[in-house]
């Protein structure tokens, strides 16, 4: 995500390997939205995903969370997205569509 310029620390775009400091606020981009996170401190080691808030406080807008509680709707109204070529289950559904269409219907 950093090498597509989608994370920035402190409004700069910036690389894999840029260092991390308390007060540095951390804004990515991911499906359209703009999460946003304050850092308040490091760990002294690897800790468990359970105690990040301890770490990071969350400051993304309400209106971006909004925007992706719509976006989860309406995945969820239109069915299964289509991606890449159709399955071979995909296709013998189309083939047996097709089957039963008559000429009146094409």
């Amino acid at each position: 995500m950093c090498r597509k310029g989608r994370v920035r620390i402190n409004g700069k775009s910036v690389k894999p390997a840029q260092d991390v400091y308390p007060t540095d606020e951390i804004s990515v981009r991911k499906n359209d939205i703009f999460y946003k996170m304050k850092v308040l401190d490091y760990p002294k080691s690897r800790v468990g995903a359970k105690k990040l808030h301890l770490y990071i406080h969350d400051t993304t807008p309400d209106k971006n969370l909004e925007k992706l509680d719509r976006i989860k709707e309406s995945e969820a109204i239109s069915g299964k997205k289509i991606k890449g070529r159709p399955t071979k289950k995909d296709r013998r559904e189309l083939d047996d569509w097709f089957e039963d269409l008559t000429e009146d219907d094409i």
